[in-house]
């Protein structure tokens, strides 16, 4: 047989973990010239664990064939010199740790949790996510060229069993107009006073600025973290903040107050590492006067009524609408999951759905006050019914994107497939004594 440029190991060698202090640990498989270690299989389970990742069979098969596929992908990788930009393993690694933190409570449960320190942690994750992120780009690489023409797609349609066509659920595509009430004055006023307050509090060593996020901030992601944001590039949040974040450099100190599209802040430096910072902040939003929203739905609703009169269409009032996005696409909502105008009930904003709910093709809902999905502001909006799509099972002309992507998928998978069996074929593996009694998911790991 014809191995790849992967050689086995002599026989007899003794493998010497370097994360064992040169103390000789149970080799599982080897892949290649790679080792797969038990103590890496036991890492990789309490990972999948942790993530909540079904593992479906035994682990010491399941987990142990997993990483062997990994390896598999990793050597050709290397093989088409894949990387991938430091910056962003960074990014994932400190995302993947506070999120940690957040859901186990602290850094030392994180620690007692995984077993490790968080420096030991984080270089494990770097790791991880790098290899993720190689794999991943592996099997771009592979199913790049994959195309779907409505021939092939009606093909492919026409073999699935009947039992297996996929259920859409009620589907619906709807219009929007909305107006946003202009925050009063005072309003504004009163934030900035009260960020004033929690900046010279801060400044005279009065009150902890993470204690007054707790209490005090209406970023409900960050707020019970203290306003705590994680490491973070420039591009990861809108230009006012970043211009100001990115300049402080005394983790004492406060930040002047800063306007965004959310409302006004004031932020405090955590650390900076390279081009990436942790800081906190506080969200204060002026709200709109009661009598401002009240006004704003008279005037929809007066313009609701010259629709129905046929003054003008529901298209023709959109113009007047302040979102952008959709006055400028006549009204249509777009689903962002799928670039579609079709929404199933759950992906609607809250209110635009309980609204929609029964209403028929072609009615218009009364003015409601809704929150901004954007902005977390509160708007008036008023919606059209385009058309209701009963559930249903899929069939090729109501449903073309659905099957086409279901066509790729299928695709894609096929090629990853012979791919994958075709390395197994043609590399050196050998599984060890104990972790042979199997029933793998793929073949000619045994040979």
């Amino acid at each position: 047989m014809n191995y790849i440029a992967w050689h086995p190991p002599s026989v007899g060698a003794v493998y010497v973990s370097a994360n064992t202090d040169n103390v000789a640990e149970e080799v599982a498989w080897v892949v290649g010239d790679q080792p797969i270690w038990k103590s890496e299989i036991e890492e990789a389970y309490q990972n999948m664990r942790y993530e909540g990742v079904p593992v479906a069979g035994d682990p010491y098969c399941v987990v142990p064939e997993q990483l062997a596929i990994e390896k598999l992908y990793l050597h050709q990788a290397e093989m088409d010199t894949i990387e991938i930009p430091d910056a962003m393993v960074f990014q994932n690694v400190e995302q993947m740790l506070n999120g940690y933190i957040m859901n186990l409570g602290s850094k030392e449960k994180v620690e007692q949790y995984f077993n490790k320190s968080i420096p030991a942690l984080r270089e494990s994750l770097r790791e991880m996510v790098r290899n993720r992120g190689r794999v991943q780009e592996v099997q771009r690489n592979l199913t790049k060229d994959v195309k779907a023409t409505p021939a092939a797609v009606r093909r492919f349609f026409e073999k699935i069993p009947t039992d297996s066509v996929p259920w859409v659920p009620l589907q619906v595509e709807t219009q929007i107009l909305t107006v946003a009430p202009a925050v009063p004055r005072e309003a504004v006023e009163d934030v900035k006073a009260r960020l004033r307050n929690f900046t010279e509090q801060v400044n005279k060593g009065e009150s902890q600025f993470s204690t007054l996020a707790i209490l005090y901030s209406e970023d409900p992601g960050s707020a019970a973290r203290g306003g705590e944001l994680g490491f973070s590039g420039r591009a990861e949040f809108v230009p006012e903040f970043s211009a100001v974040a990115f300049n402080l450099n005394d983790p004492k100190k406060v930040s002047k107050i800063v306007e965004t599209q959310y409302g006004f802040h004031i932020i405090q430096l955590i650390e900076k590492r390279g081009d990436r910072i942790n800081v906190r902040h506080i969200l204060l939003k002026p709200k709109v006067a009661e009598k401002d929203l009240t006004e704003a739905v008279n005037r929809m609703d007066s313009l609701r009524s010259d629709i129905l009169d046929k003054k003008f269409t529901f298209e023709d009032a959109v113009f007047f609408s302040q979102d952008k996005t959709t006055r400028n696409n006549k009204g249509h909502m777009v689903n962002e999951n799928t670039g579609s105008t079709r929404f199933q009930m759950s992906e609607l904003p809250q209110e635009v759905a309980k609204h929609v709910a029964d209403m028929e093709p072609g009615d218009i809902s009364e003015p409601f006050i809704m929150t901004d999905p954007k902005t977390n502001h509160e708007i008036v909006a008023m919606v059209k019914l385009t058309s209701r799509i009963p559930g249903h099972k899929a069939n090729i002309s109501d449903d073309f994107q659905l099957v086409k992507s279901m066509y790729e998928n299928s695709r894609r998978q096929e090629i990853l497939d012979d791919w994958l069996a075709n390395k197994i074929k043609n590399t050196y593996i050998r599984i060890e004594d104990g972790w042979r009694n199997c029933d793998f998911k793929n073949k000619g790991w045994i040979k």
